[in-house]
C-alpha cells in the first residue's frame, strides 16, 4: 500500500515546491528531471533514491502508477540531480521488495511502518 492520493496531490502543489531545493542535496532524496507523456512538458520531483553498487533505486512511495513513474517508464530514462550533479539513467524497472533489502536499515523501517514495498531501479545511461 502507498501514501493516499490525496496525500500525493497536497505534496504535487505544496510540499514538493518547497522541497524541491534542497532534496538534490539530502542524502536519500533526488531530484528527477522527466517529461510529460502527452504534455512533452518537462517536469521535476523530489523522490527518495538511493544507491545500490551501480544501480540507482527509487522509492515508490506513492506507487509504481504515480505519473512521474509512469512518464519515466515511457521514455525508458530520466536526469536525476543528487548530491548537487546530474546523472542521465536508463532502463527503468519496477520491482516489489517486501524485505526492502536495498534501502538503508533506517529507511526500511520508514518504509515498513508506510507499508511500501514497490521500488524502481535505473542505471547510468552510456556517456554520450
Amino acid at each position: 500500500m502507498a501514501i493516499p492520493k490525496a496525500v500525493a496531490r497536497f505534496n504535487s502543489h505544496v510540499t514538493n515546491h518547497v522541497s524541491r531545493p534542497v532534496a538534490r542535496h539530502l542524502p536519500g532524496f533526488a531530484v528527477v528531471t522527466h517529461v510529460g507523456r502527452r504534455s512533452g512538458r518537462a517536469y521535476q520531483t523530489p523522490v527518495n533514491m538511493f544507491r545500490d553498487g551501480e544501480r540507482y533505486v527509487f522509492a515508490l512511495t506513492y506507487g509504481a502508477d504515480s505519473q512521474w513513474v509512469k512518464n519515466v517508464m515511457a521514455a525508458g530514462s530520466c536526469e536525476v540531480r543528487t548530491h548537487g550533479r546530474a546523472v542521465r539513467l536508463c532502463e527503468p524497472r519496477i520491482f516489489t521488495d517486501p524485505d526492502r533489502r536495498l534501502v538503508p536499515p533506517p529507511v526500511r523501517l520508514v518504509l515498513q511502518v508506510l507499508d511500501v514495498s514497490d521500488f524502481l531501479s535505473m542505471r547510468p545511461a552510456p556517456a554520450q
